[in-house]
């Protein structure tokens, strides 16, 4: 099963993940990444590096979070891939502090 980008990547982007992909499957629009699931290769590289927690191996979304396998699949394939590492999007650090994490 592929990885999957969720909400707690909304107005955050950063970008830690898509330095340990090997396969370049991330694409990112102007408030978020997503992972294309026709290339993700399934090795979880990602999800550790994330600071916020988005991402989640399909088979372990939890149900409220389900649509959002649906959201990469859609939107990934239409957006320019993203590989390298880039700052987070302005008011990142705040949204992190406010989903708890440090």
């Amino acid at each position: 099963m592929p990885f999957v980008v969720t909400e707690n990547c909304d107005a955050c982007r950063y970008t830690e993940c898509v330095q340990v992909c090997p396969v370049a499957c991330f694409h990112a629009d102007e408030r978020m990444l997503y992972i294309d699931p026709d290339l993700c290769v399934d090795c979880g590289a990602c999800a550790p590096r994330c600071p916020v927690k988005a991402i989640y191996d399909e088979a372990d979304l939890p149900d409220t979070l389900a649509h959002w396998a649906g959201i990469n699949a859609e939107r990934a394939p239409g957006l320019p891939v993203i590989a390298k590492r880039q700052e987070a999007l302005p008011g990142a650090a705040a949204k992190r502090a406010a989903l708890g994490f440090t």
